[in-house]
């Protein structure tokens, strides 16, 4: 009887050694005669235990790791293909408690299946919400999302379903969908384990955006860094396209769409929706000035949704299980699941889906362990480069947009970068005055220059050139980039920035930063 062996090909797995894993149990299952299939499934996130390998049994998927080179043999010797223990034996696999505990619905079927079988999709009940939303009007379709209460999980947080009627009642004869997945925001990988583990669910969202706007033409902009990603999303869509997913004829039915992959260089600011767009149109990536808004003249000046990865994937279920299913999820305004991505000096980092309303404290301390030196937390900064450090005195913030919101920080993309005692916070805050000068596009003078005068404004602070001079100096600049910019890039620069002043002030005192020696 043929066992499967589940190895993740997710890039964040392979970069620990999967691929290497996966080729040692070919070779050794077949140097031992065993009948083995090896299946490349995404990974479940839960990165400390990566490479995980899983195995199928009569009492259901076993996990072990993390597995090394060197495991291989003696997990072959103790028998892992029936299930044995092993020093690297995990168990059920749905039973380890950091994935027991998550509320899985965007991934419900992430590291669970083979990312390029729609059989495999199928049967673990993927297309329904297609289904559903091919009996619905659009106008139908856009009410469901709009009553589920999602919210663009690229950062902004903007009502989805006010997007999509904005789009579905502009004129047009041509409308598109495009998927920003040019995942910049360091700590954060949930676009990338999503491409890489289940592309269907964002093939099956961006569909549906198509029937509720009338858009017939989607694209995926992602970065040139996600060479995993771009090929597993365009295998999807060649087996989509093959099996009449996509096409002139949705699963048989009267609507059209299809979609392709666009990759970009990588530039930050292509993050942002209009940059996005004139790199599309191979233009220079730089911000447009707002109106006309995307939903109206967007791409090729036509009608678009612009929306993010996660937005587009929490779409299905809410059209599959219903509104008012997504919206008992969270709270507040805050509606639904959000995949936090943990990461930075802490224990278990790694992708933890749940509602919203954990605080920061039980998302750090618990759910991630604390950090990996062992050292105390003394900072997590939340909503990726631009997103403020909180101190443990904040660690009592809900994740919530708002709750956020009013403690002066962001949620962004939902990464968290965990920071122990030994960071230096003006230093921090010197790296992202430094990021946004090397990164901004130079459309605006408050973005291109303020960024370059504040990472000079905080060396002279290091220096001791009358240091509280400058500290006023660099709030008053910082209020200037805040609501003077033309996009988020140089209107959020401020969050790191401030937050370090204000919350690390014994940090801002002259000494060395050492910025030469890195």
């Amino acid at each position: 009887m043929t066992v499967k062996i589940y190895v993740p090909l997710d890039s964040g797995s392979v970069a620990l050694g999967a691929d290497e894993v996966a080729t040692a149990i070919a070779a050794t299952a077949a140097k031992r005669g065993e009948d083995v299939q090896i299946v490349r499934n995404g990974s479940f996130g839960m990165y400390w235990l990566e490479p995980m390998v899983e195995v199928e049994t009569s009492r259901g998927r076993l996990a072990y790791g993390p597995v090394a080179v060197e495991d291989v043999d003696s997990l072959f010797d103790a028998g892992f293909l029936n299930g044995s223990d092993h020093k690297r034996y995990l168990g059920h696999t749905q039973d380890i408690p950091f994935l027991k505990a998550q509320t899985r619905l965007t991934f419900q079927r992430c590291g669970i299946i083979d990312p390029v079988s729609l059989d495999d999709y199928r049967a673990n009940d993927g297309l329904k919400g297609l289904e559903n939303a091919l009996k619905m009007t659009s106008e139908d379709i856009v009410k469901a999302v709009t009553d589920s209460g999602l919210r663009g999980r690229g950062g902004a947080g903007f009502p989805t379903g006010i997007k999509w009627n904005t789009v579905r009642q502009a004129p047009g004869d041509q409308k598109y969908i495009v998927c920003n997945a040019d995942e910049g925001d360091s700590g954060t990988f949930a676009d990338r384990m999503i491409m890489e583990g289940e592309p269907f669910v964002l093939i099956e969202g961006m569909i549906i955006a198509g029937l509720a706007t009338g858009a017939t033409k989607g694209y995926v902009y992602t970065r040139s860094e996600y060479p995993d990603a771009i090929r597993i999303m365009n295998e999807a869509i060649e087996v989509a396209r093959a099996n009449k997913l996509l096409g002139p004829k949705v699963l048989g039915s009267d609507y059209a769409f299809d979609m392709e992959v666009r990759m970009g260089a990588g530039a930050y600011v292509c993050g942002e929706e209009t940059s996005l767009l004139n790199s599309m149109e191979g233009k220079r990536g730089v911000v447009r000035a707002k109106p006309p808004l995307p939903a109206l003249e967007g791409f090729m000046a036509r009608p678009t949704v612009v929306n993010n990865v996660i937005s587009l994937c929490s779409v299905p279920v809410i059209l599959e299980k219903g509104a008012e299913y997504y919206r008992d999820f969270g709270m507040g305004r805050s509606r639904g699941t959000i995949p936090i991505q943990i990461a930075g000096n802490v224990k278990h980092g790694g992708l933890y889906e749940t509602a919203f309303g954990l605080t920061l404290g039980e998302i750090v301390d618990q759910i991630g362990g604390g950090t990996a030196s062992g050292r105390p937390v003394k900072a997590v900064q939340v909503g990726g480069p631009l997103g403020a450090y909180f101190p443990r005195e904040l660690f009592d913030t809900p994740f919530d947009y708002e709750a956020f919101a009013k403690a002066d920080g962001l949620i962004g993309h939902a990464g968290v970068v965990v920071f122990d005692d030994s960071v230096d916070m003006m230093k921090q805050a010197r790296f992202a005055m430094e990021f946004c000068a090397i990164e901004s596009c130079g459309k605006c003078t408050p973005c291109r220059i303020g960024s370059t005068r504040g990472t000079e404004v905080v060396d002279k602070i290091a220096r001791g050139e009358d240091p509280e001079m400058q500290k006023e100096l660099l709030a008053d600049l910082c209020e200037t980039m805040k609501f003077g910019s033309l996009c988020a890039l140089g209107g959020f620069t401020p969050y790191p920035v401030m937050s370090a002043l204000t919350h690390f002030p014994d940090d801002f005192k002259p000494h060395s930063l050492d910025i030469a020696a890195e």
